[in-house]
């Protein structure tokens, strides 16, 4: 997979249409960088003290009591959208749940803001993961074996040749309630056990069984692309060698570029199925028993590391802000062998890992000597990575980090 030529990017000139990122944590915090530093105003709304409002390239930081309720995250935007100097600012959601709510709400929306999330119909597949996986079958990309439960007895149809995992179907108010991703479950009593914890937690009906695909960082994948008119303008592929927590990580601590043009079509197909626009990255695993990719998540937004596309020469949320003011993006795609590490995170899991035998810290070691860029740590912008230190116990409270 050879690299394209540089992105033929015609600037449309912003005349004050600025950005409106909900979420500042290390993720919003990265959007706000790629397009503050062209000059484009940038609005943050969250409901977190997060790192963004220490940055040099955040015009204004909106802290409202609840983005997680739909409601209350509705009339947030309304009261910002009528506040803005302007109108057709572009919103940039960076959790689930946000995701959620501006795909359902985008006519209402569409009153203040420029909205590049697909309607709720497109975005639903990826959000669901039933629907995900169901929809991945029907186009013959390869996922875990899964198996959808309606009651516990149900359990009893599942094999045990295999160890499993129990998750949600949308990922978010579990993950706020347990900090955890999904739970392993050896046999039939832990798979019960689990089961009980995560029906406390959501809907049984929400509730999946899947095969544990093996393997370590070396197996995680993942495709990410700026998608449009069932293409991408830019795309990225990447080991994901690390993350956190190691088992079943919630977020990725230490990636690389690298060619995988496998995953390319296979990611492709799905999205272009789907009808997607938008920035999005879709997750995989290779499973070492038949060295196939395997589908496991699809993230309809930006996501964690989306930064180590500009250092690799695709500047995602960028090219997004361009497409939607009628800018000409040329097809780019990100160089391989360039490393991203978000260090307050991976140093803990690695010190973790270390300390159980899992991980050599000489091996470790070595691997930081070739970082091409950190998640927030910037020389240009230097305050929010300050804060990240200071809030480190207030984020391992709220959000496990």
């Amino acid at each position: 997979m050879k690299a394209r030529e540089a992105p033929l990017v015609t600037p449309v000139a912003h005349g004050g249409t600025g950005a409106v990122v909900i979420g500042g944590d290390f993720q919003g915090l990265g959007i706000a960088r790629s397009l503050g530093r062209r000059g484009v105003p940038v609005v943050v709304l969250d409901d977190e003290v997060s790192i963004s409002r220490a940055s040099r390239y955040v015009t204004r930081h909106v802290k409202v009591p609840d983005l997680l309720e739909p409601k209350a995250a509705l009339d947030a935007l309304r009261q910002l959208g009528s506040s803005l100097p302007t109108s057709g600012w572009i919103l940039y959601p960076t959790r689930e749940e946000t995701v959620a709510l501006v795909s359902q709400q985008r006519d209402e929306l569409s009153r203040w803001f420029r909205v590049p999330t697909p309607p709720f119909s497109v975005i639903r597949t990826a959000w669901d993961k039933r629907q995900t996986y169901t929809r991945a079958q029907a186009l013959d990309i390869p996922v875990p074996r899964c198996w959808f439960p309606a009651c516990e007895d149900d359990l009893d149809e599942i094999p045990l040749d295999a160890p499993l995992v129990v998750k949600p179907a949308i990922k978010e108010n579990f993950i706020y309630a347990t900090k955890v991703k999904a739970w392993r479950a050896d046999t039939h009593a832990q798979l019960r056990a689990v089961y009980r914890a995560a029906v406390a937690v959501i809907p049984s009906d929400q509730v999946i069984v899947q095969e544990l695909v093996p393997g370590d960082g070396a197996s995680q994948l993942a495709y990410c692309a700026f998608f449009k008119d069932g293409a991408a303008v830019a795309d990225m592929t990447v080991n994901r060698l690390r993350q956190h927590p190691s088992d079943f990580g919630r977020a990725s601590t230490f990636v690389e570029t690298t060619e995988l043009p496998e995953l390319a079509e296979l990611a492709e197909r799905f999205l272009r199925d789907i009808g997607f626009y938008g920035l999005v990255e879709v997750e995989f695993k290779r499973d070492p028993r038949d060295g196939r990719p395997k589908l496991l998540d699809v993230n309809a937004r930006t996501w964690g590391y989306h930064t180590l596309g500009s250092a690799a020469g695709v500047d995602f949320p960028y090219l997004l802000f361009q497409d939607q003011l009628g800018g000409n993006v040329a097809p780019v795609r990100a160089r391989t062998g360039v490393r991203w590490i978000r260090l307050e995170t991976d140093v803990p899991n690695a010190f973790r890992d270390i300390w159980r035998g899992h991980v050599n810290w000489r091996d470790y070691l070595r691997t930081l000597r070739g970082v091409d860029t950190e998640a927030v740590f910037s020389l240009a912008d230097p305050l929010p990575g300050l804060y990240e230190m200071a809030l480190a116990p207030y984020l391992a409270v709220r959000r496990g980090l």
